[in-house]
């Protein structure tokens, strides 16, 4: 796109007599906010469709109504009522916090949930939605992802209260221990690809919903359990909301927070569900395509021209987001359902259950690949041929470290 806006720009400022070079920062600066902006506007638009449809689900489950008043009677407008409930509360910070980090705790979390979306694809093929294309998509989005837990532990640390300190170190414990079996989960489907290009992982599942990853083979399909239930626990929700436990620590590590700073806590959260459901829609279940390739049955596709292109990367684009909304529907069903677990039933579940399983089905279904190189849907089909041609056009990632320390290739260009 920086290019584009370049090109944009070059042909504004010839109507003066200048010019732009088609690498000017100008372009670049643009295009990064208008990115920002974009993924800026899907988390925050995100977050109040997912607190209404929590408020209804809950009310479903619990045999009420939910919000049925504030925009008609299914409450459409009930959750921007509460942000501008919460924009006229006042601002509080108790006298003997640390009011620097307590101040900039909430925007560290929002920010760590917000970076994720970075690397996530919308949709793929030649043009893929991406802000910022990474081979490396599946590294960055877990890193970054695993930062939230800083401005969680500032928060309780900030606040001066022994209830905040105690969520905040749950929390801590919490979000480490279950990125070791999200790891394991996530080096399945990357194995199965042999990249972690993001791009390249969900296009490797194009076709029929028998080529998506989730019905490649038996430890696949229990690996993506295992990862739904680690990212149910990454993001802090029930039953593994220790950090928050109003039964036991008032409200954890935002119990002395107020107003706006307390909403982006929440933002954090629902954004980093469903980046968590977008990354598992992407590893599991397709990504961009859907169960019935209707954008290649219809023609939609960068070989037919780039208008017909855009338009199946826009179908795409609905199917990964859908995708998402669903596994985040799914979460918070779990949540209505479930009690809440002790912190030492939550430890445990992660040590001695979510990684042992996670390890042995890595091992499985290394063994499966290896022994059915060019199989899916459980072994029952021969893999596309469309998958041996992504796989020949995929380029070497690989570091020359003898060529580095020659000086014979420049290490920014090796990476």
């Amino acid at each position: 796109m920086a290019k584009l806006l370049n090109q944009c720009l070059d042909w504004i400022a010839s109507w003066v007599g200048g010019s732009l070079p088609d690498d000017s920062l100008l372009g670049y600066v643009l295009a990064a906010l208008i990115y920002v902006a974009l993924l800026l506007g899907l988390v925050a638009t995100s977050a109040l469709i997912f607190i209404w449809l929590e408020r209804k689900v809950s009310g479903r489950i619990q045999d009420r109504l939910g919000p049925t008043r504030v925009g008609g009677k299914f409450g459409w407008l009930q959750t921007l009522a509460d942000g501008m409930k919460l924009l006229t509360k006042e601002d509080l910070v108790p006298g003997d916090a640390d009011k620097m980090l307590f101040r900039l705790a909430p925007y560290i979390s929002f920010c760590a949930s917000l970076a994720a979306f970075i690397a996530l694809p919308f949709a793929g093929r030649d043009f893929p939605f991406v802000a910022q294309h990474l081979n490396i998509a599946v590294f960055f989005v877990l890193a970054v992802m695993g930062l939230e837990v800083f401005g969680v532990i500032l928060a309780g640390y900030a606040s001066a209260s022994k209830w905040s300190l105690f969520g905040a170190m749950r929390e801590a414990a919490q979000v480490v221990s279950y990125e070791v079996p999200m790891g394991l989960c996530v080096v399945v489907p990357v194995m199965l690809a042999g990249s972690m290009d993001l791009v390249f992982l969900g296009d490797k599942q194009q076709g029929w919903f028998t080529n998506w990853y989730l019905f490649h083979d038996p430890f696949t399909f229990l690996v993506f359990w295992v990862y739904f239930t680690c990212g149910v626990a990454s993001v802090n929700r029930a039953p593994f909301d220790l950090a928050e436990a109003e039964s036991e620590l008032v409200a954890g590590f935002h119990t002395e927070y107020s107003g706006l700073r307390w909403s982006f806590f929440f933002m954090a959260e629902y954004g980093s569900m469903l980046a968590v459901s977008i990354l598992a829609a992407i590893l599991f279940l397709g990504g961009w395509n859907g169960p019935i390739p209707i954008a290649g049955l219809l023609g939609l596709t960068w070989e037919n021209g780039p208008v017909l292109g855009y338009l199946g990367n826009f179908l795409g684009m609905i199917n990964v987001i859908a995708k998402g909304f669903l596994l985040v529907t799914v979460m918070i069903w779990v949540r209505w359902t479930l009690p809440r677990l002790r912190i030492d039933q939550v430890m445990t579940t992660c040590l001695k259950y979510c990684t042992p399983l996670a390890a042995v089905m890595f091992v499985g279904a290394a063994l499966w690949h290896t022994t059915l190189p060019d199989r899916v849907f459980l072994g029952l089909l021969q893999a596309p041929e469309v998958n041996r041609r992504l796989t020949e056009r995929l380029p070497d990632h690989s570091l020359d470290v003898q060529a580095i320390e020659q000086g014979t290739i420049a290490q920014g260009d090796a990476l």
